[in-house]
Formats: C-alpha cells, sequence, structure tokens
C-alpha cells in the first residue's frame, strides 16, 4: 500500500463528484473530476482555441512528506479534443495547503465546455529526493558533451 493522500472538500463542493480514483488495476494515475462552482455547473467551463482556464475540483489535499503529487493530461482528452495542461506535468508540493485547481488548455480548433464532474487530468503521486546542488571547478566528460536539443540524432 503506497501513502495516504488526505482529501478535504472545499465549502462549496458538489459531494456526489467522486474523489481521484485509479480506474483500472494497473493505472498509475488517479483520475480528478471538475467540481464547478454552483454558479457554473449547469452551463460547464467553456475553452476555447487556444484559450486556458483553471478547473476547479473543489478538493484541497495533504501530501505526506517525502512525495508529491504530479498533474497530468489525460490522454483521450488530448487526442480527442486537443486538451492539455499548460505546465505538464504540475507539481503539488507536499507543503501545499490550498484548492486543488488543473490549468487546462484547448489546443484544438473548437471551443471545448468541461462537464461539471468530468474527469479533466491525473494525478500521480511519486517520491521526492532532494539534491545538493554544490558549485564545482568542472564537470566530468561525457559522449554527448555539450550537446542540445536533436544532439543524438534522430532514429
Amino acid at each position: 500500500m503506497g501513502p495516504v493522500i488526505r482529501v478535504l472538500r472545499e465549502d462549496w463542493a458538489d459531494p456526489d463528484v467522486p474523489l481521484p480514483s485509479y480506474e483500472t488495476a494497473g493505472a498509475a494515475g488517479a483520475d480528478v473530476r471538475a467540481n464547478l462552482s454552483p454558479a457554473d455547473r449547469a452551463a460547464g467551463l467553456t475553452l476555447l482555441p487556444m484559450g486556458r482556464g483553471l478547473a476547479p475540483t473543489g478538493l484541497r489535499i495533504e501530501i505526506p512528506m517525502g512525495y508529491e503529487v504530479q498533474v497530468r493530461p489525460r490522454s483521450g482528452l488530448a487526442l480527442k479534443h486537443g486538451v492539455g495542461l499548460v505546465n505538464a506535468p504540475g507539481t503539488i508540493d507536499s507543503d501545499y495547503r490550498g484548492p486543488l485547481g488543473v490549468l487546462l488548455i484547448n489546443l484544438g480548433e473548437e471551443p471545448f465546455v468541461i462537464a461539471h464532474g468530468e474527469r479533466i487530468a491525473q494525478l500521480v503521486v511519486a517520491p521526492v529526493v532532494r539534491a545538493v546542488f554544490a558549485e564545482g571547478g568542472g564537470l566530468s566528460a561525457t559522449v554527448r558533451g555539450a550537446g542540445g536539443f536533436g544532439s543524438t540524432g534522430r532514429r
């Protein structure tokens, strides 16, 4: 069993919207749903082409120290509608206790309406390793060296 992520619903949140959940036994990400404000539930949240918006989940979470939650796009939304995340993957740090929102972007050609209760992203819980950054006199040599994007060729 993995770490426990404690969840608190906002006072305004619809309690009928399910908490994040793994949809299959092998799923790495738990689907999280839009939990729109009462005023927006009937119409949904519209993302215009090339537009972005913050979809509320109605949740706050408590992540144990030593872990993070990565917010990742849902492949079906990306393929079918061109909807993804602006900052994929987003990172939620263990010391954040504010509202959980998902920053979506519509890269498609048509407006996309996010319905109340719709699955909008995946949450992946991952361990965090903290490094020490130390200034040094030089870096070790590698085959790649200073080669940048695309320097290893196309295969």
